[in-house]
This record gives C-alpha cells, sequence and structure tokens, in this order.
C-alpha cells in the first residue's frame, strides 16, 4: 500500500507518534512518506521562526521520506493561521501526487488540524483517510473553552471525524473524554501509540548499593504536567533524588519553584534527546509522572518498556495500568503520590522484564504496525 502521512504536529513542535507509526508500517513493506507543514510561532519557537528554512524541501528522518514545510504564524490571527496551514497542506498534496502518485489511503495524526485537511484532500481526490487521536481533553479545553464550547473550530473538526473512514483514538477512554465537543457519532476503533521496543528495551539494574533512590520525570514544564503536585510531595520525602527532563525543565520558572518548595537533591535537564531519554531511564530507579491530563504518554511506554516501575495519576488510561508495573494516585493529591513514592522506593520483588515484555506485546511496532496494516487493507479493499 502507498501511505501518505500528515502530522498535525512535528518537530519542532513534537510529533514524532507519526513518525513511529510510519516507521512501523515501511517494516512491513508499505510505501510510507510524511507530508509535514509545521506553523512556528514567534513566541513559542523564537531561533526556529528566522533560522529553519523557508519553502519546501524533502529531508530524511530515520529512513522516512519527509515532504517540509515551515509556516510563520501571525500572532493572535488564530483563524488566519489555520486557513493558511489547511490550504499550505492541500498545495502540498497536489505536489505530492505530482511526484510520487496517489497514495490509498491517507493517514492523519489528530483532527486539528491534520485531520480536517486530510478530508479536504479526500473529498478532491477520492482517497480514504484515517485519524489518529491523541490530544487530551485538558488542551482542548485550553483552546476552546470548557464545553459546551461556541468556539468556530469545533464544527469543522467534527466534520472531519464524521467523514473519516475510522478514527483511532491513542486510548478507548478518549472517546468519552472528548465528547463533549466532538460526539460519538462516528466510526472508531482504539490502537494504541508504538513506541521502539527494540531501543527502549529492558535491562537489569545494577544494584543501588548505598546511593539514594532516584526517581525521574520526563515531561514539559507545564500546568498539565503537575510538576507543582510532584514538588510538593518530593518535599515530604528524605533521602531521594529527583531527576527532571522536558521543555522548559531548565527554564527560570521551573527553578523557582523548585526554590519556593525548598527542595533539594533536584536535577534538572531541559528538553533532551531520545538517547538521553533512554539513558535516563536506565540511570533512574522509577518513573512518575503527576499529569492533570493525558491520553497515552509514551513516556509511560518507554519507561516500562526499560523495566522500570511507573507512578502516575487517575488520568492515564487502563491499557498502561500494567499490573505490577504502574501505581496509580488520584490527580492533584499530595498526599497519596508521595505515598506511592515511598511505597515503590521500598519494593523488593519488582518483575521488570515481565512488564517489558507485556509493552512489547501492547505496542511494538511489529504490533501496531499490523494493526494498522489490517485496517487499512480493509479500507481500501472497500473502496
Amino acid at each position: 500500500m502507498h501511505i501518505l502521512e500528515i502530522p498535525s504536529f512535528f518537530p519542532p513542535s513534537g510529533g514524532l507518534f507519526c513518525l513511529d507509526q510510519a516507521k512501523a508500517l515501511a517494516m512491513l513493506g508499505h510505501e510510507v512518506r510524511i507530508l509535514s507543514n509545521v506553523q512556528l510561532g514567534l513566541t513559542i519557537h523564537k531561533k526556529d521562526y528566522f533560522t529553519l528554512p523557508f519553502g519546501r524541501y524533502e529531508h530524511q528522518m530515520a529512513d522516512i521520506t519527509v515532504y517540509q514545510s515551515y509556516q510563520r504564524g501571525i500572532p493572535k490571527v488564530i483563524r488566519y493561521n489555520v486557513k493558511r496551514w489547511v490550504s499550505i497542506v492541500l498545495s502540498m498534496y497536489k505536489d505530492y501526487e505530482a511526484r510520487y502518485g496517489r497514495p490509498d489511503i491517507l493517514h492523519a495524526h489528530c483532527a486539528k488540524w491534520a485531520g480536517y485537511a486530510a478530508m479536504k484532500i479526500s473529498q478532491e481526490y477520492h482517497i480514504p483517510y484515517v485519524i489518529t487521536e491523541h490530544l487530551p481533553l485538558m488542551l482542548l479545553e485550553q483552546e476552546f473553552g470548557k464545553a459546551p464550547s461556541s468556539a468556530w473550530q469545533i464544527a469543522l473538526l467534527k466534520q472531519g471525524y464524521l467523514n473519516a473512514e475510522r478514527v483511532l483514538p491513542v486510548s478507548e477512554e478518549l472517546v468519552d473524554d472528548i465528547a463533549c465537543y466532538y460526539g460519538k457519532d462516528y466510526r472508531w476503533q482504539y490502537i494504541s501509540n508504538t513506541i521502539d521496543t527494540n531501543f527502549f528495551y529492558y535491562r537489569q539494574r545494577q544494584s543501588r548499593g548505598n546511593r539514594p533512590f532516584r526517581f525521574c520525570c520526563i515531561g514539559d514544564y507545564c500546568y498539565r504536567k503537575g510538576y507543582d503536585v510532584l514538588f510538593e510531595a518530593f518535599r515530604t520525602l528524605q533521602g531521594m533524588e529527583l531527576h527532571i527532563a522536558g521543555l522548559n525543565t531548565d527554564s527560570d520558572a521551573c527553578d523557582k519553584a523548585i526554590s519556593q518548595s525548598q527542595l533539594d537533591n533536584v536535577h534538572t535537564y531541559g528538553k533532551i534527546n531520545k538517547e538521553k531519554v533512554r539513558d535516563l531511564l536506565y540511570d533512574c530507579d522509577a518513573l512518575v509522572l503527576a499529569s492533570r491530563s493525558e491520553v497515552q504518554p509514551l513516556v509511560l511506554l518507554e519507561a516500562l518498556s526499560t523495566g522500570i516501575p511507573v507512578i502516575s495519576t487517575e488520568c492515564i488510561p487502563h491499557c498502561l495500568r500494567i499490573e505490577g508495573g504502574c501505581t496509580i494516585v488520584p490527580i492533584g493529591n499530595v498526599i497519596a503520590l508521595a505515598e506511592a513514592m515511598r511505597k515503590v522506593s521500598l519494593q523488593q520483588d519488582y518483575d521488570g522484564e515481565a512488564v517489558s515484555r507485556k509493552i512489547a506485546e501492547m505496542a511494538s511496532p511489529q504490533v501496531i504496525g499490523r494493526k494498522l496494516e489490517q485496517l487499512f487493507s480493509e479500507i481500501v479493499a472497500s473502496k
């Protein structure tokens, strides 16, 4: 099959889940490419806004061809930026088809706005499309306001859902979570995110000896990730270390929060690459995530795949609550989080290798690639 992936987000704005699924499909022998238009913000991306290439070009990422464009967004002009983003993607698709021929299926990542653009391409070129949905409720609330909302974007995004051959939420719970915006009158099928289980492989940790127990938290420094709750919980613990990484974890705001909480033994790394994420997981004894809203955080899959226990909140889906590997606490509960961290630090009988196998059975590239392949084949055959 010829499959064209269209992400709503892509580096430097995240979105590598698209690349992971493209690689999984390519490994099965399919012709897979990515068409990416990234909107850069003048305040958010700063240096990238002026230094990343102007115009369209092709490059390789992990042996996948990416047809790339960077759009310079105009601050606070949301409707115009969206309209322009969609029009650029439609124009890029026209160029793409001239180069590579018409794909058998379009695979959009997130309705906002790749799913909507895929619908427009589908209507003009009669190509079926699916949408893998990753965005959590809290991010939608930040943009549209709490439901019920009269935001103009919702009606357009609902069209993308309703006309898709299938919407693929990365957790079953997401369907109910976002029904307040989109309803549930569309065809959906749960398919997990995938991670590179050969890269995030199980490794037995060396004995700690006399060193402190090391917790890590890998996630952008923002309200949704619950660092304020984590810092308060960690403040009650003695003789432990906390290592945090992610966008803005090395910022002045994060440093100030650590100082105000009067924390010792906190190490900050800022945004780190895939190799350093793995190194941190191997060097630490447990991962803790105090998030207020998630869909299916990749870092939990990665951590469990490497064989360390994780502590997270009730916002994560049931598919990640691996028995023996994942401890769940209420959202925003400092006392419960601290107690869970204390218990995990004393745990003696953790079978990390068994947990790693369960993740491979759920989210390996081979497993997810086959699921997508089967679904795509059925859709294409029905046309």
